[in-house]
């Protein structure tokens, strides 16, 4: 799937976890060309998602459906982990004042609190230092998501939240970014029908940072599409660009090397022969860290095996 992302101009990813699960596990950000994937790594535990869409768990067979189902329970499991890892900060911050005590009167060592791996992932979003990426759809999930992200004072991005156009102007009072898509997602049946589809253009009038996402390994590729589909449905043609490049790199932090091309950043560089969020653009070059990478894939090389046949 990398080459075949590479060739339609995604040097930049982002790996998240299975999001039907309400705390599923850590995002990583990486690029798509390198030597090894270690060396692809950019950035491992970039941020955190935590999932209200429990509608995508409802819909789900007898035997894939995942508990809890409702939107209260799953707040209820998020500030219940949330709670657990409080504790757990107290207990620590508790443990090494007792240990400097214990260094300074010189008396024994205090025992340490038992380790607990799955509280420990979490201090980092609880004090503030990593981003949460809140996935809601409606605006009761939307609202629900975002109680939560505000009673632990936990520093926040909103994602999807693809049926919440009543709510915008409550969206825009945050002052946070959102990563929208697929955007290609049909309406519910009491919603208009371009009510996904202008999503993108509805923020960007409210002042409202974006940036769009695929949410789908296998067409990544498509992505510079939806910005494109985007500007049909009112988003400036410029807005969607930078929702691909600038804006996705300063919602992830890593802006100081990459989203734009500057003296000193990272040399990322796609080379097409015309718009490249027009459908018909073909992309001519990809450079990934200054070296310029394959355009060929399985697929070009089934093509040009059965093309000569």
């Amino acid at each position: 799937m990398i080459p075949v992302t590479r060739l339609n101009g995604i040097t930049n990813a982002i790996v998240a976890p299975d999001s039907t699960d309400t705390l599923p596990g850590q995002d990583s950000f990486v690029q798509l060309a390198g030597p090894s994937a270690a060396e692809m790594l950019l950035v491992r535990d970039i941020a955190m998602p935590l999932n209200f869409t429990g509608e995508q768990r409802r819909n789900e067979s007898w035997e894939k459906r995942k508990f809890p189902e409702t939107r209260m329970g799953m707040a209820a499991q998020l500030r219940q982990a949330f709670l657990d890892a409080q504790d757990y900060q107290q207990k620590l911050s508790e443990y090494e004042r007792k240990k400097s005590d214990a260094a300074r009167d010189k008396k024994p060592e205090p025992s340490a609190p038992k380790r607990e791996l799955k509280l420990e992932a979490l201090l980092p979003y609880l004090q503030g230092k990593k981003t949460i990426v809140l996935a809601a759809e409606g605006p009761s999930d939307l609202k629900t998501a975002v109680g939560l992200a505000q009673e632990f004072k936990l520093k926040f991005v909103l994602n999807h939240i693809s049926h919440s156009r009543a709510v915008l102007d409550y969206v825009a009072s945050l002052k946070v970014p959102v990563i929208v898509g697929p955007i290609y997602e049909a309406p519910k049946e009491y919603e208009r029908f371009d009510v996904v589809y202008s999503l993108p253009a509805e923020l960007h009038k409210r002042g409202v940072k974006i940036a769009f996402a695929s949410f789908d390994a296998h067409n990544s590729r498509n992505l510079p599409y939806q910005a494109g589909f985007a500007t049909g449905f009112g988003l400036p043609p410029e807005e969607a660009l930078k929702a691909i490049t600038l804006n996705a790199a300063e919602i992830w932090g890593v802006d100081r090397d990459l989203g734009s091309l500057d003296v000193g950043k990272t040399a990322n560089v796609v080379v097409a022969n015309g718009d490249p969020l027009d459908v018909k653009t073909d992309v001519k070059r990809v450079f990934i860290g200054g070296q310029e990478v394959p355009m060929t894939s399985r697929q070009t090389r089934l093509r040009d095996e059965y093309s000569t046949r």
